[in-house]
This record gives C-alpha cells, sequence and structure tokens, in this order.
C-alpha cells in the first residue's frame, strides 16, 4: 500500500501564548487604535516599529494594514503615479504587479532564471524603461544584489524590495530589504509572522519615511510612532501629502511582537525541514532542485523544484497523483490563475509582452508550502511521495 500524508498545508502553528496575552490586554483596555494612548503609554504598533528597525538595522519603520498596502505607498512615496512604468518581475504573485497598477502606473516586467530570481540580463536591457523596480524575491530566492544594484544604480532605478518571502533571510551579512531604498514585508498568515493580514515598510530615507506615514494617514501624530525621523521632516511635507489610512492596529502588532523575538529560531525550523525535502528530492529523475547560493542565508517556508521540458499533461499528472497521496502541491505554468498562484500574462489588467524564456521557465517551476506544523518525519514522507510520483510519471514518458 502507498505511503499518505495526512496532515495540512494551510495550518499554521498557534500564536505564541505571550502574544495571545498582549492581545487579549488590548481587547480589554479597548485601545486598538494606534493613536488612542493612555497617558504615558507607548502603543504596541509603536513598540513594534521600533523593534522591527532594530531588527533590521534600518533607521525607520512604518507598520501598515498589509504587505500590498507597504508595496502601493513605498511607491507613492517615491512619487509613482498614472503612466509611470515600473519594473518588476515576470515571476511573482498578483500583490506586486496589483500595487503597481492601484496607482495607475504600468508593470513592466522582467524575466526569470532557472534559480528562479530576475534575469539581471534583461534588467539589463530594461533599465532605462522606468525610473522604480518593484523587486520581488519572489518565494524567498535573492539574486547578486551586488549586480543588481550596479544596473540600477547606473540607470539611475530606484529599488523597493518585496520582501514578503525573506523576512529573516541574509545574503552574506545583509539583512534582506537593505540593499534598496526601500523595502516592504507582509505579515499574511502565511508569511513568516503571522497576523493574518499586515505589512511593514522600511527605510534609511527621512524623507521617504515621512511621506510614508503621511501616507499611512497619520493624522499629524506623527510623534506617537516608534521609529520615524524628527518632526522637521514632516514640515514641508504634512499638508501636502494625501491621507490613504493603511495603518496597523494594536491588536495585530500585540500578536506580531513576540513572534519577532523568535524569528531566528523559526527560520532555524524552517531551515531544518527544507533540508530533509531537498535532500529527499535530490537526484529523481526528470526533477531540478533549486541550488542555494552559498552567500545566501534563506528562509525555506516553501520549497520549488522545476519538471523543465515536461508537457502540461504530465506535470498535471504529478500533481493529481501527489493530491491523491495528501501532498498538496501548485504549479505556474497554468493558463489561468489557481488559488494564490499566477504568472505575468494571467493580469489582464497589464498588457504584457510574451517572454519566450521565461515562459519556459514557469512552466515548469511546482511549488509547495512548508509550515512549521510540519515535523521533519512529514517533511521525509512528501519527499518520497513526490519522488515516487515524479519518478513514475517521468517513466512513462521515456
Amino acid at each position: 500500500m502507498k505511503e499518505q500524508f495526512t496532515g495540512s498545508f494551510t495550518q499554521q502553528e498557534p500564536i505564541p501564548d505571550s502574544g495571545i496575552e498582549a492581545a487579549i490586554a488590548v481587547l480589554r483596555h479597548g485601545r486598538l487604535h494606534r493613536y488612542n494612548l493612555a497617558d504615558g503609554e507607548t502603543s504596541e504598533v509603536a513598540q513594534l516599529e521600533q523593534e522591527f528597525a532594530a531588527y533590521t538595522g534600518a533607521k525607520y519603520c512604518l507598520a501598515v494594514a498589509s504587505g500590498g498596502y507597504a508595496m502601493a505607498t513605498a511607491l507613492r512615496a517615491l512619487g509613482v503615479g498614472p503612466g509611470d512604468k515600473v519594473l518588476s518581475n515576470a515571476f511573482t504573485l498578483a500583490p506586486v504587479p496589483g500595487a503597481i497598477a492601484s496607482l495607475g502606473a504600468t508593470p513592466v516586467f522582467v524575466g526569470v532564471t532557472p534559480a528562479l530570481t530576475i534575469d539581471l540580463d534583461d534588467l539589463e536591457q530594461k533599465a532605462s524603461q522606468a525610473d522604480v523596480l518593484l523587486l520581488s524575491h519572489m518565494r524567498g530566492h535573492v539574486c547578486d544584489m551586488d549586480r543588481l544594484m550596479a544596473i540600477c544604480d547606473g540607470a539611475g532605478l530606484r529599488v523597493v524590495e518585496d520582501c514578503a518571502h525573506t523576512m529573516g533571510a541574509r545574503l552574506n551579512s545583509v539583512v534582506s530589504g537593505r540593499h534598496g531604498v526601500m523595502a516592504a514585508y507582509s505579515c499574511q498568515t502565511y508569511k513568516h509572522m503571522n497576523a493574518g493580514e499586515g505589512g511593514l515598510l522600511i527605510t534609511d530615507d527621512a524623507d521617504l519615511a515621512a511621506r510614508a506615514v503621511m501616507l499611512s494617514g497619520s493624522y499629524m501624530l506623527y510623534e506617537r510612532h516608534g521609529a520615524v525621523p524628527d518632526p522637521a521632516a514632516f514640515e514641508a511635507i504634512k499638508y501636502q501629502t494625501p491621507n490613504i489610512s493603511g495603518r496597523m492596529d494594536n491588536l495585530r502588532a500585540a500578536i506580531l511582537r513576540p513572534q519577532l523575538a523568535v524569528l531566528d529560531h523559526q527560520v532555524a525550523r524552517w531551515n531544518e525541514r527544507y533540508g530533509v525535502l531537498e535532500a529527499g528530492l535530490r537526484a529523481t529523475p526528470g526533477l531540478q532542485v533549486i541550488e542555494r547560493p552559498e552567500a545566501e542565508h534563506y528562509v525555506g517556508s516553501s520549497i520549488q523544484f522545476l519538471l523543465l521540458d515536461w508537457s502540461e499533461g504530465a506535470v498535471r499528472e504529478v500533481l493529481k497523483r501527489c493530491a491523491e497521496r495528501g501532498v498538496e502541491l501548485k504549479w505556474f505554468g497554468a493558463g489561468a490563475p489557481t488559488g494564490f498562484t499566477s504568472k505575468y500574462d494571467h493580469w489582464r489588467f497589464v498588457e504584457s509582452k510574451k517572454m519566450p524564456v521565461s515562459d519556459h521557465i514557469l512552466a515548469g517551476i511546482v511549488d509547495m508550502r512548508v509550515p512549521l506544523t510540519f515535523s521533519l518525519s512529514d517533511c521525509a514522507l512528501i519527499a518520497r511521495i513526490i519522488r515516487d510520483e515524479v519518478s513514475t510519471v517521468f517513466q512513462s514518458q521515456a
């Protein structure tokens, strides 16, 4: 009888007890709005901003309602508006081009490599087409950032990093999000800190930080934030910047702060699970693992592999057979969006040119969540199931 996995790919770990207690305290006093404070009180949101700024080494941090809102706010702070073009990855998720389109701007997609990172040769060719690159570290894969920044600096491109999948990651000693002028992080349920929804935005630029705070809806209460520039940074802009409310509330911040305190420990646990999965998938006939650069300290909260040059029918057969054994895989080669998975030519609000090289790679990308509710033995079992079904289908094609 074939082995079967019976766990859930969508079940997260509980919120830490300290987060539950802090959330209950917020509910008991009722001051959920970030600016509703008792005398002498520092809000949960302001404390989270201070702590996340310290964690990343950034000067300034703004806590907001979602990762998508953080990206759009960064672009607005940089002056992106209707008719502007913004470069971004062809391999990403819908909120990234959505953040660009929400401003009336136009995404211009840059290709993907077999390492699942942005194609730097393609970026070099397209760098003159825009003033901003919204760089998605999609599924936690980080490119050669030294080369990317050299290209962008040479072309006058300002970089906003989408770090939804790299919170807690580093490249060499540099924290993910510290190469560009701003960086956005997500605290959605399936990210590395879970508030259901939520986002964080960091920068070292006082003017951009002030603009972002005003955009988020500060009502001139910016001095109640935890990691903002001096009040002088707000003087020239405070009456000129629209309020596009997207604040984080104290309840979500209370849930997040204890998770930030143990984030590095959680990263180590994710990477243990990723290592077991990767080892179990290596040398599977027809399957290509994604080799991670030695300099990349990644967060293995998901894993991808390639079934390059497989037919659509064969890939779908692998997905079906794995699903029948309890293993939920996602595929980036489908003709229409499925679940949380989509690709650049699905987003009809964007006119995009076909990208044959990237299409070839996207057609082979298979993706899987790695919740921390999985044990190491669960991961070994999942790898055996995938290996078995990929091998079976591959041999049937031979």
